[in-house]
């Protein structure tokens, strides 16, 4: 069995330590070390010395049973595609209803075990795809994932590499694409061993998480590779139907061959010769459609991105609130401008940001936009982690679940949004280092400055934390809740039989005094009062019929009752 580690900056040697001897490895032009190594030699887990020096993890590690200074492990590949591979074929984003879920606060159990027996609720619901928050193993036993330091290797707190591909492999059988949300843009500094093998990083730029990847500067043709095998084989090993690239805009490369585009153009290649469809979406907050855009017209080819105006736009409607990035935006024409365009921002200037922000989205699609009311960022990044199910009434959140669901784009819901989960999300960490876990709870403080918060944050480190943020189930035996279930329900199968495919031809009309909004999109007029009292109201020129009703007690057709939303379809 050969064994490979890049590590251009060892000086003399780089030898391969098992438990009961070592290996000298051999080193190529490109600062490749190899070694045959027979497989009893490491049975109990191997580390690479370089130069000497005490034997580090293997920065391509498979598996960290051990924790992040432990050991690596090998995983057997072949063993794993034989348990996730299946003929399933995802739905299209065009088709697509996402569902954010967090494995270790989603069940009980915090497991990927836990979370498949869940899974036929998902179905049931009418989610098409599964959205999982990072895997790559990090320090402690629970977090966000997004300070991960071995990125092929799945978190152990969650289960084994065999039980993340037999989740994956259940959630097909069940009809539910999977993808997989990646940090490709920063690494968590505990247990980051990769500066010492290769200049993985570089100073030139800086993302507000630490040292950003080095992508265009000298050895950056390694870390390119080192990311974009990463990408596939999450994909081809585990099964994944699509990848989740968190924050694009803190991915830096100034090559005329964007790591984005690169990565891009190699996934799409290595799914049409395995013949898989596989999506990946960005997370950006700078409204660039050439996120989106094909390479043949300079853009990176990617299939989607997020797009946040849309929330910040209905956030500021449900709730009033005008601090931090929320005083970029300004009621009920804001949310018409979103639901119409995607970007609210399109070169504009941005108070909040002091600059002109975004871009026209010409040419980008619905079902290249991902939307949502809540996500583990916008409700995780609030002091007390609250949902929105703890600010607004159920009337207001059966209208939240309406324009997000019926809205022309790919609508993304949390984890327990669909009943009214009644518990928090907060930003919980479980770092082994007491000072860097003292720096992170004061780094949370100063983030949310801009919103006043900065002195209501809770402790990230302290268990109540994390224990505060698991689901819970039995919620969904008390009627408000499954009240709320149903309405979900009922939206994502209209959206389902009623709005494909996905079209631009959205109107919308509104007026911001009386506080009501109305959008037709194909055969659907959705029409929703915000305010606490009765409105008059005229249904847009057309042969409509009701449909549905938040409000047990709606009024004429000529008035919307107090926070009513009214669904109507066009009859023939």
């Amino acid at each position: 069995m050969q064994f490979s580690v890049w590590a251009p900056l060892a000086k003399k040697s780089v030898e391969l330590v098992c438990a009961d001897q070592r290996f000298a490895m051999a080193v190529d032009a490109e600062g490749y070390w190899r070694v045959e190594c027979v497989p009893p030699h490491i049975a109990q887990g191997y580390r690479y010395s370089l130069d000497g020096a005490a034997p580090l993890p293997d920065p391509r590690s498979a598996w960290q049973p051990e924790g992040i200074h432990g050991a690596s492990f090998l995983v057997n590949p072949e063993e794993l595609q034989a348990i996730s591979r299946s003929a399933f074929t995802p739905k299209s984003l065009r088709e697509a209803i996402i569902y954010e879920l967090h494995i270790g606060t989603f069940t009980p159990e915090g497991t990927y075990a836990g979370a498949e027996l869940k899974l036929p609720h998902l179905a049931a619901l009418g989610i098409t795809h599964i959205e999982i928050m990072p895997l790559a193993t990090f320090p402690g036993k629970h977090g966000w994932g997004y300070d991960g330091v071995y990125l092929f290797a799945p978190h152990p707190a969650y289960g084994t590499p065999a039980q993340l591909a037999h989740f994956v492999a259940a959630a097909h059988a069940q009809g539910l694409a999977v993808l997989l949300d990646v940090v490709y843009n920063h690494l968590g500094p505990d247990g980051n061993y990769l500066s010492q093998y290769a200049p993985y990083f570089t100073d030139r730029v800086r993302t507000g998480w630490g040292e950003a990847v080095n992508y265009d500067g000298a050895h950056s043709d390694g870390v390119r590779r080192f990311v974009i095998d990463n990408a596939r084989m999450w994909l081809e090993v585990y099964g994944f139907d699509g990848l989740r690239l968190d924050a694009v805009h803190a991915i830096y490369g100034f090559e005329a061959v964007h790591v984005l585009e690169e990565l891009a153009t190699t996934i799409q290649a290595w799914a049409g010769a395995s013949n898989r469809s596989v999506v990946l979406i960005a997370e950006s907050d700078l409204n660039d459609p050439r996120l989106v855009h094909a390479s043949g017209r300079g853009g990176y080819g990617l299939d989607a991105h997020w797009e946040d105006d849309f929330h910040h736009a209905l956030h500021r409607v449900m709730t009033g609130e005008s601090s931090g990035y929320y005083s970029d935006f300004n009621g009920i024409k804001d949310l018409a401008l979103s639901l119409r365009d995607g970007y609210v921002y399109q070169g504009q200037y941005s108070s909040h940001r002091k600059r002109r922000h975004g871009r026209t989205p010409l040419d980008v699609r619905p079902e290249q936009l991902v939307v949502s009311a809540q996500n583990h960022d916008q409700i995780g990044n609030r002091a007390h982690g609250e949902r929105l199910s703890m600010l607004l009434n159920p009337l207001q959140l059966k209208a939240v679940a309406a324009l997000t669901i019926l809205s022309p784009f790919v609508p993304l819901l949390f984890q327990g949004e669909e009943w009214g989960a009644g518990t928090p999300f907060l930003y919980f960490t479980d770092h082994e280092d007491e000072q860097l876990g003292k720096l992170v709870a004061q780094g949370r403080r100063k983030e949310f400055e801009s919103f006043g918060w900065q002195d209501e944050v809770p402790d990230p480190q302290a268990p109540g934390t994390f224990s505060q943020s698991r689901l819970n189930w039995d919620e969904l035996t008390q009627p408000v809740h499954q009240e709320l279930l149903a309405w979900y329900r009922q939206l994502i199968a209209l959206k389902a039989s009623a709005l494909r495919p996905l079209s631009h031809a959205v109107t919308v009309s509104y007026d911001e005094t009386a506080a009501w909004l109305c959008f037709v999109l194909a055969d659907l007029c959705v029409a929703i009062n915000f305010a606490s009292q009765a409105v008059a109201f005229t249904l847009p020129k057309g042969n409509w019929r009701p449909l549905l009703t938040s409000s047990a007690h709606s009024t004429t057709p000529a008035q919307l009752a107090a926070f009513e939303t009214r669904i109507h379809i066009q009859s023939l």
